[in-house]
């Protein structure tokens, strides 16, 4: 097995980092939501539990190809990560778009 260089080791944990700060972007604003402060559709709470056990079953399936496949860790943490990243990156998105909610 072959060494991470340190650019690659970096680059995963940014890629971390990054969707972890998606996600925590997307729990303010579902927050946000639920306190009347930010627009959400009604089935927001629906969706929030919902959309997670897909997002982690692809998550673990992408980790047990990337181990099975002999990757490196950095590759096995990336393949982890992307899945989740997609959904908390387009969560963002479509909630930030969403704008203030403030009472009328």
């Amino acid at each position: 097995m072959n060494m991470a260089t340190p650019i690659q080791t970096w680059q995963a944990g940014v890629q971390l980092a990054t969707m972890l700060a998606e996600a925590q972007m997307v729990v303010t604003l579902r927050v946000l939501g639920q306190l009347g402060l930010w627009s959400v559709t009604a089935g927001e709470n629906e969706r929030m539990v919902s959309e997670k056990p897909e997002a982690f079953l692809k998550s673990a399936n992408a980790v047990i190809s990337a181990v099975h496949a002999g990757k490196r860790p950095d590759q096995v943490l990336s393949a982890a990560v992307t899945p989740l990243g997609r959904k908390t990156r387009s969560n963002m998105h479509r909630l930030a778009k969403r704008g203030p909610g403030l009472p009328k």
